[in-house]
């Protein structure tokens, strides 16, 4: 983390995606969200940083025995202005679509998706 304040309103800081294939799980998300995924080194761990710059942030790590489609912490990723863009490109890169895109009432809209490693995942927009 930086020198910056941590904004202590956040209740989320940190979030790991566990995948089976990294170089997968990158193309994945780096085509979905339409953001650019770096795969970093550390000591003998290798994982994959999401793009976040000064937001919540997270990366892909190694843990194929983690994944569930089924249950577990249910992880909102922003395509804000473009989730009928994002939902397009889950199918083209290994995802599945497990409810199509749906209005949540006053917070906007979203779909949830099975990620290329097997993941459920929602993808959120205002609009």
């Amino acid at each position: 983390m930086s020198d910056s304040k941590v904004n202590t309103d956040n209740r989320v800081v940190w979030f790991d995606i566990p995948v089976a294939d990294l170089d997968r799980a990158a193309n994945f998300y780096r085509s979905v969200l339409n953001i650019t995924v770096d795969k970093e080194k550390f000591g003998e761990t290798s994982f994959c940083i999401l793009e976040h710059n000064e937001g919540i942030g997270g990366c892909l790590v190694l843990r194929d025995n983690e994944i569930s489609a089924e249950q577990g912490i249910l992880v909102y990723m922003n395509v804000n202005g473009r989730i009928k863009d994002a939902v397009g490109q889950v199918e083209k890169h290994g995802g599945k679509i497990s409810e199509p895109i749906h209005g949540i009432g006053p917070y906007g809209f979203r779909a949830l998706v099975v990620d290329s490693e097997g993941n459920r995942i929602a993808l959120h927009s205002e609009t």
